[in-house]
């Protein structure tokens, strides 16, 4: 092949299934970030709400391992959640030392409309395939995260 009948280097890079799966991943995030902000949430409050609801009532160093954040970025977020009713704190029965949190009945309120607005979101960014084409798409996309 001759350097004309290759494609450009941009044109190289744009057809990677690095980049495309990264733009793709981008659109979706930026999707579902804005249809959970109806709720008054990011993307992380999120994530950690939906990690408490399902593993707690959990100590916080244990969510900041889980979702790979810095103990003071978790501290920050879980100050959201608590000012916003959607999570406690107390004391970790298991030791007194940590605290443990806690998801409150708002709080699971709003992951399960969080939970639809995701879904919608994510029909949103899968509009242009068909069904089979969709459950297809997700096969994939798990066989090669799961590698």
């Amino acid at each position: 092949m001759t350097s004309t009948e290759r494609p450009g280097a941009l044109a190289h890079i744009q057809s990677l299934p690095s980049w495309l799966a990264g733009r793709v991943a981008a659109r979706g995030r930026g999707l579902v970030a804005e249809a959970i902000a109806e709720e008054g949430l990011k993307l992380l409050h999120h994530a950690v709400l939906a990690a408490v609801s399902e593993h707690g009532p959990i100590a916080q160093a244990d969510v900041a391992r889980m979702l790979a954040l810095d103990a003071k970025d978790l501290v920050l977020l879980l100050n959201d959640l608590e000012a916003a009713g959607l999570a406690v704190r107390a004391p970790d029965p298991g030791d007194r030392r940590k605290n443990a949190v806690t998801v409150t009945p708002a709080g699971a309120r709003v992951l399960e409309r969080c939970a639809e607005l995701s879904d919608r979101a994510n029909a949103e960014l899968l509009a242009p395939l068909s069904e089979a084409e969709a459950r297809l798409l997700m096969e994939l996309l798990t066989r090669v995260h799961e590698a």
